[in-house]
């Protein structure tokens, strides 16, 4: 069974990166719900990963980390494999910051994979809101955010993650792969990329690739193979009739043996407008 992790020691691995829609504040609500038995952990919409730094303190399960953003993954792999070297870089960007520096960074391309990280750790940290949104170029583009001494070198906490990570797979796959080499005994958690609730709210290219309406029903459809192979699998999503339907599809899923959708409090922090940040709701599916 899982337990609580002690909040209280600050070198606890958790995530290194700001992402839209994480999941660090949702924790304390998730952890009801995650299998109490499992061999291995499957994320493939990795992000920031705060459910794996969850699952991984306190049950230290093999775990297979993949996303379809090379720049995210290389990332993981330089705080994995190089994290000492990578502190030293990212001291030099917390030395040079300031708005002109900032977008000196965002125009850069750099040659090693190190460099690239650390680049891509430092905008994280001092952009609008640490939103990653790339366009149709593959190029980072959001503007300088509104902080004052922004955390852009944390050295213990990079070495608890690169701890953390020592014994994970982290590779870059699209999330179909899954099928591939998810068993029975394992236990997949799908954090896509949300449905919009309005046409206003359309924000779903954290890289260059989009994701619809039917990389959505792709997704259920996966969903419901894992789940027909008996392997444990949770998703996060929002809470719209959409994706209510898609999970409560009897055509989909056998009849009677429907997933199970919870409904989660959480807190929407990107807008540009302050007003229309708050509490809102999601949903988690859960095939078990």
């Amino acid at each position: 069974m899982l337990v609580q992790p002690n909040t209280k020691n600050q070198n606890l691995p958790k995530p290194f990166l700001k992402w839209a829609g994480g999941k660090s504040k949702l924790l304390e609500q998730y952890k009801y719900y995650l299998p109490k038995n499992f061999k291995s952990y499957y994320e493939p919409f990795l992000g920031g990963g705060a459910v794996f730094f969850y699952v991984n303190q306190n049950l230290h399960k093999k775990a297979v980390l993949t996303d379809i953003n090379n720049n995210l993954i290389e990332t993981y792999l330089c705080v994995r494999d190089n994290v000492e070297h990578l502190i030293e870089l990212l001291s030099e960007h917390q030395k040079k910051h300031n708005k002109a520096y900032y977008y000196e960074m965002r125009s850069l391309s750099y040659n090693t994979d190190l460099e690239r990280a650390a680049r891509l750790i430092y905008l994280n940290k001092t952009c609008f809101n640490g939103l990653y949104r790339e366009n149709s170029k593959g190029k980072f583009n959001v503007p300088i955010g509104r902080y004052v001494n922004p955390p852009i070198c944390q050295p213990d906490l990079l070495r608890s993650v690169s701890i953390a990570l020592q014994s994970a797979v982290i590779d870059v796959r699209p999330f179909e792969d899954i099928l591939k080499y998810a068993n029975s005994d394992d236990f997949v958690y799908f954090d896509p990329p949300y449905h919009p609730l309005s046409d206003t709210s359309y924000f779903t290219a954290y890289s260059r690739y989009s994701f619809n309406e039917d990389n959505q029903i792709k997704l259920r459809n996966i969903f419901a193979e894992l789940a027909a192979q008996g392997v444990k699998v949770m998703l996060s999503n929002s809470d719209c009739t959409f994706i209510r339907e898609l999970y409560s599809d009897d055509k989909i899923f056998q009849a009677n043996n429907l997933p199970t959708i919870h409904t989660i409090s959480a807190s929407r922090a990107i807008n540009s407008n302050p007003k229309k940040r708050g509490k809102i709701s999601e949903i988690l599916v859960t095939s078990y």
